[in-house]
């Protein structure tokens, strides 16, 4: 069966609602009763990288049940958003209004503001993250469903709630200063600087202050300044600094259209922006383009290693190529392509989007938040900007 994007999104919305939005997702073993802890630091960690990869399910006989997840919601929520914006079907409304009061019912409670964290566990090595620890990766996403939800219905609770994250984000999480300007840190406990984590925590500072009407927060221009620092000659960024050893860990993949993405949503958020942003986004995405995917629209995985294929790369392909097209006539239609090539190679007859490709074998579980949401999303933008 070929499958319009259309038609895609109509059986992936069906899918989605069958299951109520829950699923299962590639980290979430640490939910299982086993206490992997009980083989050392390593075996969280371990757990975690094994059950990833496996090609099958085994986790409804390790205890692993499906389950909400709050970023996966909040991408639902930006999804049924733009769906509605699109079709004006009260449909995608009504259920938008339940993903909203379902996220407004289960934020982190503790902390200064307003925050989201993971439904399950998550380690490595070094450290362990209890489950529904916040995070200002999951907050980002969940605020931008709010924003969006704000924007379409003009809620009062959802306005509360974009101010209040932003609370979270000034007293709990903790800046790293830099000749070059700032970074916030990751969680509440972390160290060191995540280029993407910390332009999502000054797009959470730059939506508060918009629907507010108030001046954006000096903050945003110095963490923009540090994370357009780090921009290689080439246009790559790299995933993250550890100013206590002074190097950056070498990792370039779907986190390129994080941090293009971010700062595009800045520069509509604020005037209040470093000057060279727009060229620096320019040479991003060109690096994007021309170095993390193939003309046909498959994405590599880790540069430079070309397998798996993960539906993740792809889904934040159209959503950077479709946002960016400004920057070049073609990236739109590039957007396009991505999207075909992945519902032809990765759409299940089922309703849902595989995880990953492999040379040899495919990985068809469903994952809800890291296939499912992100594709829903993905796909809605790109319908909503074809159709502008």
């Amino acid at each position: 069966m070929i499958y319009s994007i259309e038609n895609t999104i109509i059986s992936l919305v069906e899918y989605c609602e069958k299951e109520g939005f829950k699923g299962y997702d590639p980290y979430d073993i640490l939910i299982s009763p086993i206490n992997f802890k009980l083989f050392g630091k390593w075996g969280p960690p371990l757990a975690t990288q094994i059950m990833k990869r496996l090609l099958i399910n085994i986790r409804p006989f390790l205890g692993v049940n499906k389950d909400y997840n709050p970023k996966g919601i909040g991408l639902f929520l930006q999804a049924y958003c733009l769906l509605y914006q699109q079709t004006n079907d009260y449909k995608y409304l009504e259920k938008a209004d339940w993903l909203f009061n379902w996220l407004i019912k289960n934020y982190s409670k503790g902390f200064a503001g307003m925050c989201w964290g993971y439904n399950f566990p998550w380690a490595n090595p070094q450290e362990f993250k209890a489950a529904w620890l916040p995070s200002v990766v999951v907050t980002n996403q969940v605020q931008e469903g709010l924003y969006q939800y704000f924007l379409i219905t003009g809620n009062k609770l959802a306005k509360q709630s974009i101010v209040s994250s932003a609370l979270y984000i000034k007293k709990n999480i903790p800046i790293t200063r830099f000749d070059e300007g700032v970074s916030f840190a990751y969680t509440h406990q972390s160290k060191g600087a995540c280029y993407n984590a910390s332009l999502h925590a000054a797009e959470i500072l730059a939506r508060s202050a918009q629907v507010t009407g108030k001046q954006p927060d000096p903050l945003i221009k110095e963490a923009m300044s540090f994370v357009l620092s780090r921009q290689k000659d080439d246009g790559s960024w790299y995933y993250s600094y550890d100013p206590e050893i002074d190097e950056e860990e070498k990792q370039i993949d779907f986190h390129q259209g994080f941090i293009l993405v971010s700062l595009h949503n800045l520069l509509h958020l604020t005037a209040y922006l470093p000057s060279d942003t727009k060229s620096a986004i320019k040479k991003g995405v060109k690096f994007y383009k021309d170095k993390q995917f193939e003309p046909n629209g498959r994405s590599l995985w880790r540069l430079p290693a070309r397998w798996p294929i993960d539906i993740h790369n792809q889904s934040q392909g159209i959503i950077t190529f479709a946002l960016l097209r400004d920057y070049d006539p073609g990236y739109l239609n590039f957007a396009e392509n991505i999207a075909s090539w992945t519902i032809k190679n990765m759409f299940s007859p089922k309703g849902y989007f595989y995880y990953r490709l492999t040379p040899l074998f495919k990985n068809k579980i469903s994952f809800m938040r890291w296939s499912n949401a992100w594709m829903l999303l993905a796909l809605s933008h790109l319908i909503n900007i074809k159709n502008e």
